[in-house]
């Protein structure tokens, strides 16, 4: 077969063995939450059985758990066009996110507008209104994409945007806003939750501000894993952290009644940092190493590109409207297609052993991870997909009953 042939010629075709995944499963879900890594695995055994249960307390100073926050940074550092001191690993993008719109806000007190894109992911909005509820000073402005450029003047502090589309991948252009933002005063935080381990970032070379992202979609952290803030080293100084907790303090464990920010990005830190979860994080992030970005972006724009390939008559027979950029230089890792029926068609894929996923109220959304995923396994999801629509297995009642919607 002409797919298992390209997959052995490919070099990017051995990751795959490096990750576990359940046998005759295909995933399509890698953007949402990356598979286990097998190194991860090993090394939360590790760090449970011969760090914390030999170790106890000590294993802060003899296994260095108080250094993991950093090498974790350091190694997603280069995956976003940063410096290790610009990048600090800890909680959630949603507090990373608070955390660095209320330092941005100290640093243009002039200036009182948050401004965000309409569409843009829920959460993301949601913290902003939480800061804006503290601060009635202050107030959210959301715009359409088209109208971005012009609405970066005057009052505007803080521009907030994704990095890529959460429903139907289209990239935003990160260099161009950026530029667009700083000529006009305003500071840049930039959610990488859906390019971080898939696509060219180049934060540095932008000349962005901020950013976040999360730990558990491209890098494979697992679930709930520790996220990532970017701070660019010209505003070290300057920025200050509203939660400014002892493991941002310069010296954390001198126990002084007074807070003062560590160097760098480190000041971002708040509470003790979870071991447990850093090091499957940290472990996972052994699979980037000598990757380029770019090469990772290509292969899964391939993948994508070949499951159209296959299932493009089946969707177009039965309804489906793909709202992905059809330009593939325009998108990142996944495709969406609406249907009026998406919810019952992706839980009959996942029964027919395709994990893609519903996104509320009528898209299937089809993750295309460069590391694991095969050119014969997306050929192979793509025939299951157009069995399940040729034959109607999707209108059995059992998928059409809503249960929790992950």
């Amino acid at each position: 077969m002409a797919c298992r042939r390209l997959d052995r010629a490919d070099p990017l075709s051995a990751l795959a063995r490096r990750f576990r995944l359940p046998p005759g499963v295909i995933y399509l879900d890698g953007n949402s939450l990356g598979p286990l890594p097998r190194a991860s695995e090993a090394a939360v055994r590790r760090a449970t059985g011969a760090e914390w249960g030999r170790s106890l307390v000590r294993g802060w100073n003899t296994d260095d758990w108080i250094g993991l926050p950093d090498r974790t940074a350091a190694r997603i550092a280069p995956l976003i066009g940063a410096d290790p001191d610009e990048v600090a690993c800890a909680d959630s993008v949603s507090v990373n996110l608070f955390k660095l719109a209320a330092g941005a806000l100290a640093l243009r007190p002039d200036r009182k507008v948050l401004l965000g894109v309409e569409g843009d992911f829920p959460t993301d909005g949601y913290m902003l209104q939480g800061l804006a509820a503290i601060r009635p000073d202050i107030r959210i402005q959301t715009v359409s994409m088209d109208r971005l450029p012009q609405a970066l003047l005057g009052d505007v502090a803080l521009l907030l945007m994704s990095h890529a589309d959460y429903r139907t991948g289209a990239l935003a252009d990160l260099s161009g806003l950026t530029r667009q933002a700083s000529e006009a005063g305003v500071l840049t935080l930039w959610d990488l939750s859906h390019t971080a381990g898939l696509a060219p970032v180049g934060l540095d070379a932008a000349g962005a501000d901020m950013a976040v992202g999360c730990g558990y979609k491209y890098l494979n952290g697992g679930p709930g894993a520790p996220a990532f803030a970017f701070l660019a080293r010209r505003h070290h100084s300057a920025f200050a952290s509203p939660l400014s907790g002892w493991m941002g303090h310069a010296r954390p464990f001198a126990f002084e009644p007074g807070y003062a920010p560590a160097p760098g990005a480190a000041r971002l830190m708040a509470g003790t940092p979870p071991i447990l979860s850093l090091t499957a994080l940290h472990s996972a992030l052994e699979v980037f190493e000598g990757l380029e970005p770019a090469a990772l972006l290509e292969r899964s724009r391939s993948l994508s590109d070949l499951f159209l390939a296959r299932a493009a008559p089946a969707l177009e027979a039965h309804g489906f409207t793909c709202v992905s950029p059809a330009r593939r230089e325009a998108r990142g890792g996944h495709l969406s297609f609406a249907h009026p029926h998406a919810y019952p068609v992706v839980q009959a894929l996942i029964a027919a052993g395709v994990i893609g996923d519903f996104r509320a109220p009528d898209l299937m959304r089809l993750g295309f991870s460069p590391l694991f995923l095969s050119r014969a396994d997306v050929w192979t999801a793509a025939e299951r997909f157009v069995r399940v629509m040729e034959t109607g297995a999707w209108r059995d009642p059992v998928f059409a009953a809503k249960q929790r919607v992950t």
